[in-house]
């Protein structure tokens, strides 16, 4: 067989990968960390997506999951939309000029009219900025930011009994189609 005829036979092979674009075994996109204290604490209004400025050492601590969204917040200050208290750890491997400052507050990217929204309904409604979860969309590191409102321990209760008479619903409808009752 020639180089030609080899290459053919690859070329009509069925076990090729039908997207080229995407590497084998990774998905796309992956949820790098996510802040599940964010919803029980608040009441989640609005959500948008935003860029984040990050050094190289970042991006790889934060494919490992060394990351705590756990008492992070952002605020807009002169137009740009900030991102604070965030731990990011220090990538192990780098040091001296590659490293970074693990608590160091993270620009945020949005377009300037999401912005200015964001500050309107920030300074009319009471509202607070919340990050719910970092992603990694197509090898970018994006973040999931929530405009929220704070609960007082009677929202949370009453958020719970809500959830939990929605679930005993589900229930006695899902009995209730197999014919149990």
């Amino acid at each position: 067989m020639t180089n030609t005829e080899e290459l053919d036979a690859l070329m009509t092979c069925d076990r090729l990968p039908l997207r080229f674009d995407a590497p084998m075994g990774k998905p796309a996109n992956t949820t790098l960390a996510s802040n599940r204290k964010a919803r029980h604490d608040y009441t989640i209004l609005d959500v948008v997506e935003a860029g984040i400025v990050l050094h190289g050492s970042e991006v790889k601590s934060l494919r490992t999951g060394q990351v705590q969204l756990a008492d992070a917040f952002a605020r807009i200050i002169d137009g740009e939309v900030w991102l604070d208290g965030v731990h990011i750890a220090p990538y192990q491997y780098a040091v001296g000029a590659g490293a970074h400052d693990p608590n160091r507050a993270r620009k945020l990217l949005l377009h300037r009219n999401e912005i200015d929204r964001l500050r309107e309904r920030i300074a009319r409604e009471r509202l607070t900025l919340i990050p719910l979860s970092l992603k990694l969309i197509d090898g970018k590191v994006k973040v999931e930011l929530a405009l929220a409102k704070g609960r007082t321990k009677g929202d949370k209760r009453e958020a719970i009994a809500e959830r939990d008479t929605q679930r005993e619903i589900q229930q006695a409808l899902g009995r209730q189609r197999k014919g149990m009752i």
